[in-house]
């Protein structure tokens, strides 16, 4: 029998505090084996174009099976590595492992913890326009009840909307505790301009093979744009439809979890709502004064021209 078929089934055992799996038969039986941490992350931030990276990468790497982000490193990290093990194969055959996981970017204490479990890995960063991410985030948070108000209140209230738009700082704190040859920063703009040449850099940082992509990812580079969400219908209840779904994924409730989120019932509710209004002017321009800043700082430890972050979006 060959190797990959020595490994079809496995049985998961828990042993010392570890997980484990064993190979239940074939001529490897009784092998042990720790499940893998992952090689790479693409820690974000949210909303630059990392869920498209998801289903990108999905054949070409072994990501967490149900679920496109774990949130381990910085919400439910106190479950521990064995509940974090457990989200991957245990065999890779070649293929890397890895999490798309855009909420680690600008969380100190995640960083902090990846650099402690796994001082190895490869990061991947994004960053997009500031102005046209937070807005895209707000409009995330606010079609699944996470956010309740409009968005010039919502920048008082929900410290994420621009901390985690700091480029330029959480940069630096990544650069403190990984190398530079760990590090890829890509741009939102390269993606919609020439997805193939955006994937390419980073299956060449990531040591995979280059992949051609097919016709629906070229054309369709951001399959899960908020353009698409409306306000909600019944924010109450989809703000507990929100929270009851992170319960069952901190239980590993993932398959409940994707149903709910597949079914027709939920698209609705994201999409029945009234249409977003537009974003006033002042609360554009309140965005791009507390983060020219920033983006100057960026342009300088990276050497790349940001001007057009520096003109109002379109």
């Amino acid at each position: 029998m060959a190797l990959a078929q020595a490994w079809n089934a496995l049985r998961i055992s828990y042993g010392g505090g570890e997980q484990k799996a064993a190979v239940d038969r074939g001529p490897y039986a009784g092998a042990v084996v720790r499940r893998p941490l992952p090689a790479f992350l693409v820690a974000g931030p949210p909303r630059t174009g990392t869920s498209w990276l998801h289903e990108v990468l999905q054949p070409h790497a072994h990501l967490p099976g149900l679920t496109k982000e774990t949130r381990f490193f910085d919400l439910h990290y106190r479950r521990g590595l064995d509940w974090y093990r457990d989200h991957f194969p245990c065999v890779t055959d070649g293929r890397p492992v890895g999490e798309v996981a855009p909420t680690y970017f600008a969380s100190p204490e995640a960083r902090d913890r990846i650099a402690a479990a796994i001082p190895h890995v490869k990061l991947v960063f994004i960053f997009r326009h500031p102005v046209q991410r937070i807005i895209s985030l707000y409009r995330l948070k606010r079609a699944y009840g996470m956010v309740g108000a409009d968005l010039e209140t919502a920048l008082d209230r929900d410290p994420e909307l621009i901390g985690s738009s700091r480029y330029a700082a959480h940069l630096v704190g990544w650069q403190s505790r990984f190398p530079p040859d760990q590090i890829h920063v890509a741009f939102y703009e390269d993606l919609r301009r020439d997805p193939q040449i955006f994937v390419d850099r980073i299956a060449d940082f990531l040591c995979m093979s280059r992949f051609l992509l097919p016709p629906s990812q070229l054309e369709g580079c951001h399959p899960h744009a908020s353009a698409r969400m409306t306000e909600p219908k019944w924010y109450l209840a989809t703000r507990a439809a929100t929270s009851v779904a992170e319960w069952c994924k901190a239980r590993k409730l993932d398959s409940l979890v994707v149903s709910v989120r597949n079914s027709r019932l939920n698209q609705w509710l994201l999409s029945a709502g009234a249409p977003f209004p537009e974003i006033p002017l002042a609360t554009i321009e309140r965005i791009d004064r507390l983060l020219l800043p920033e983006t100057e700082k960026l342009e300088a430890l990276l050497g790349r021209d940001l001007s057009a972050w520096k003109r109002m979006p379109d």
